[in-house]
């Protein structure tokens, strides 16, 4: 049995779950998001938890068991607290500056500043020229924004300039050596 799958999702105060047959739809106090359940997996309520159950132990029911369990867990978590990523830019001259609260302007040592646009419920937290935060409801619209983030200049090995998650070791590897 999955140990993950098998653990209740407790529902808090102030959020509305409603099952429609395979969509579950998850209502709080910072948005609304839903996800459409996999085949043989059923959600049910029950009290103020949310039980995740599989009818037999094939291989693709076992797989889906504990990833369901963990989106449904993961839309309570986000319409409750939401969800936030925290970036670093390393490098002289490297900045970011705030465009409104979904637009940033970067300096990555580029001949020209670029400018990124948040996708819809996406903004931006910028915490002076060389760190900012991507926060969202969507765990994974937070991680895949803060991943294209990256994505501009990704911190190289040999200064270990460059944009990069707060927190990240960035293996470093020594230069040619001189005469």
């Amino acid at each position: 049995m999955s140990r993950i799958g098998k653990l209740p999702v407790p529902v808090p105060a102030g959020v509305n779950v409603t099952l429609d047959g395979p969509q579950v739809t998850v209502q709080g106090p910072k948005g609304t998001l839903s996800h459409v359940v996999a085949a043989p997996i059923v959600v049910e309520r029950n009290d103020d938890v949310l039980d995740v159950t599989r009818p037999d132990d094939e291989r693709i029911s076992k797989s889906l068991h504990g990833l369901t369990r963990t989106l449904i867990n993961n839309m309570v978590v986000g319409v409750t607290e939401g969800y936030e990523k925290k970036l670093e830019i390393v490098g002289v001259g490297y900045r970011v500056l705030s465009k409104g609260p979904t637009q940033l302007e970067f300096q990555l040592g580029y001949s020209h500043p670029i400018i990124f646009d948040a996708p819809e419920g996406i903004t931006f937290t910028v915490d002076g020229p060389t760190k900012l935060g991507v926060v969202g409801i969507d765990k994974q619209q937070v991680g895949e924004v803060a991943a294209n983030i990256r994505k501009l200049r990704k911190p190289e090995p040999y200064k270990g300039k460059g944009v990069r998650y707060a927190g990240e070791h960035v293996r470093r590897k020594v230069g040619k050596a001189g005469k």
